[in-house]
């Protein structure tokens, strides 16, 4: 058996504490992407159950670190370009997510990538003080450290979600 390293090594370029954390947050997105790679179309827009598709939890995924970033981090509006990324709102008139259907997964890994690489490089100047700078909104305070956290909180467990609906799916003879 081949020996595994089982380490968090953090992301150059970044202060080794927050590169730790980015790493992390990098971590669980490799892992899903991976898995997603090769995933037809039908399995991306089947819905059981009642449940979110895959390629709607997909977007959801990729809004929320968006909004995360533009809200909660830097305190402003969407950059126009990620905006452009989320035509569709957000959730439906029954407050459940929208249905996200016909979109590839190079699609959806294009939203995905291009938002990290966004979020990802405003963290780059970022020195521990402003790390731990609580951002004061109206309900709430908040720092980027615990964006990140929530961040790697909020994908695990839909990544926890997508990876049943596949096995789910990939096991069905009917798709």
């Amino acid at each position: 058996m081949e020996r595994r390293s089982l380490l968090v090594t953090p992301l150059p370029g970044y202060v080794e504490e927050i590169g730790r954390w980015l790493w992390c947050l990098e971590d669980v997105r490799h892992t899903l992407i991976a898995r997603l790679t090769g995933t037809s179309q039908s399995i991306l827009d089947m819905k059981i159950d009642g449940r979110h598709t895959i390629g709607s939890l997909l977007y959801h995924i990729a809004l929320i670190e968006a909004d995360w970033l533009y809200v909660e981090v830097l305190g402003t509006e969407f950059d126009p370009d990620i905006r452009s990324l989320f035509p569709q709102e957000p959730r439906s008139g029954n407050n459940s997510l929208t249905h996200i259907e016909g979109e590839s997964l190079e699609e959806h890994v294009h939203r995905l990538n291009t938002v990290r690489e966004v979020f990802l490089s405003h963290f780059r100047s970022m020195d521990l003080a402003d790390w731990r700078k609580p951002r004061v909104l109206e309900h709430y305070e908040v720092t980027p450290e615990w964006v990140v956290y929530h961040l790697i909180e909020h994908e695990s467990n839909h990544r926890g979600q997508i990876f049943q609906l596949l096995n789910q799916l990939q096991n069905d003879p009917e798709v």
